[in-house]
């Protein structure tokens, strides 16, 4: 067992605060390594270290700091096969999933290196009599990225993607379950080329998130994780003079009409519902079957494909999916299993009894499926994060709309329908901000934005696509003439387009 690191300054640096926290393998349910947990002092020199490097790295013309960013998903690539074993390690999802979730991440990171284009303003000749006018895109300076341990790769990069091809220097603060690959990160960023101190990772807990909120040298901060959180980042921020981008919890639905390909709607929730043990934000939670015939052919499919998957360790090949991320996660599932079963609602599968042989300590629970969930449960209000679907039956296709629309979080949702009336609809009325047709995961590809409405995300704009670089930059507009030998004298007159 070793104590892990922060980055500052283009190298590993151990911690000085005194204070650690636990990094577990979560398929054997032992501690594999110790994280150390920044203080004040610490996150302030990463920010110091930030604001020396911000300057001469936004005054590199964009090209070449597209250039950092494509070597750097240059040697994601040839590194991948470590770093998805990282990055499994820690979580525990496996290691195709793993793969996955680098390359997302890397779609975004390519995405930023069109920044000289992303970047260019707007020019307008001849506003007035010899008048022109123009705007530029600059940098803020020095920003934040707080991100999740569920994505550990994905997301950092989705916030420094677009941020360092901006021009920004960042302050990286990611998750203390498993921050081994955001360290990898900063280190490949390094060999890619990026000078020291434009990225900085420091480990932490609401110590590091509050200096980084109290700082004035931070202009901007993104987080993704709970709701609560978010809430509270996105209101402190802004008592603080910066901008944020906060995105919460989630509560996906998926709605299955009568003339869906149920075989294909039932993959589907398999895959979306268990896939990461449940462990995503865009993970289907609740599927909403239309009409009792629908639902019984639905549920009838569901527990037979459940009974043929397989749960183990993250590098076993045969595992569709592995562990939770600690024993606190774990725990937090089981106790949301048995609040649906007190609640009342029918436990039409059970995998709280799942042992893994050889790894039977590890943080393993099997997929649940629950029938009969009314929208009164708190299996159905609350975000649960683990292998757990739940099937709410809706007697028509407006009572299916209302659920998803009416609920308090309006991240992602999903239709399974053959009609295209139905589904442009749906995709219309529903209030949420993603939706998917016919698909389980209404991810955005990397050039369209990401996020969720109501307790889904605060803030005006999204993570990855053009929204990205409106949120790390700032705008300047210019109105420019020039003498022309022809002197007025003074006006006192506000100036028009007349």
């Amino acid at each position: 067992m070793a104590e892990l690191s922060h980055f500052l300054d283009g190298a590993r640096v151990p911690g000085t605060s005194g204070r650690t926290a636990d990094v577990f393998d979560p398929a054997a349910g032992s501690v594999r390594d110790t994280v150390p947990l920044a203080s004040r002092e610490e996150v302030e020199a990463a920010i110091s270290s930030a604001q020396a490097a911000q300057p001469a790295w936004a005054a590199m013309n964009p090209q070449r700091r597209a250039r950092v960013l494509l070597k750097f998903v240059e040697l994601a690539h040839q590194n991948m096969d470590e770093l998805a074993r990282l990055l499994s390690s820690e979580h525990g999802k496996t290691i195709p999933d793993a793969k996955g979730d680098w390359q997302r991440g890397l779609e975004v990171v390519e995405f930023c290196a069109g920044a000289p284009h992303l970047l260019k303003g707007e020019h307008s000749t001849g506003v007035g009599t010899g008048i022109d006018v123009y705007s530029i895109r600059q940098p803020l300076g020095v920003v934040a990225a707080i991100t999740p341990f569920n994505f550990p790769a994905m997301i950092p990069l989705w916030k420094i993607g677009p941020a360092l091809a901006a021009g920004n220097a960042v302050v990286l603060k990611p998750s203390e379950r498993d921050p081994s690959v955001p360290l990898r990160i900063a280190e490949l960023f390094i060999e890619a080329g990026l000078p020291a101190g434009v990225l900085n990772v420091v480990n932490g807990d609401k110590d590091a998130v509050d200096t980084l909120l109290e700082d004035p040298r931070v202009e901007a901060l993104g987080f993704v994780g709970s709701t609560p959180i978010a809430h509270y980042i996105y209101e402190t921020a802004a008592k603080h003079g910066k901008r944020a981008q906060c995105f919460g919890g989630a509560k996906n639905h998926m709605i299955v009409m009568p003339d869906a390909d149920l075989d294909q709607a039932a993959d589907a929730l398999i895959g979306a519902g268990y896939g990461s043990a449940g462990e995503r934000c865009m993970a289907i939670s609740v599927a909403v079957p239309v009409g009792e015939e629908t639902a019984d052919a639905l549920v009838a499919k569901l527990k037979e494909r459940i009974a043929g998957l397989t749960v183990g360790h993250s590098f076993d090949e045969k595992a569709d999916f592995g562990p939770l991320v600690t024993p606190q996660a774990k725990q937090r599932v089981l106790d949301y299993i048995q609040i649906g079963v007190d609640e009342g609602a029918e436990l039409a599968h059970d995998g709280r009894d799942l042992v893994v042989e050889g790894l039977e300590d590890g943080f393993f629970v099997g997929p649940v499926l629950f029938d009969r969930v009314t929208p009164d449960m708190r299996i159905y209000t609350e975000e649960i994060f683990g292998p757990v679907l739940s099937v709410v039956r809706a007697a028509d296709y407006e009572e299916a709309l209302r659920l998803p629309s009416e609920h308090e979080y309006g991240n992602g949702v999903a239709i399974f329908t053959r009609d295209g009336d139905t589904a442009r609809d749906f995709t219309t009325r529903v209030d949420t901000g993603m939706v998917g047709v016919n698909v389980p995961i209404p991810v955005p590809i990397a050039y369209y934005t990401f996020g969720g409405w109501k307790a889904s995300g605060f803030g005006d704009l999204n993570q990855h696509g053009p929204d990205a670089f409106r949120f790390y930059t700032k705008t300047k507009t210019v109105t420019q003439t020039w003498p022309t030998g022809i002197r007025e004298g003074a006006s006192f007159v506000i100036p028009t387009m007349s």
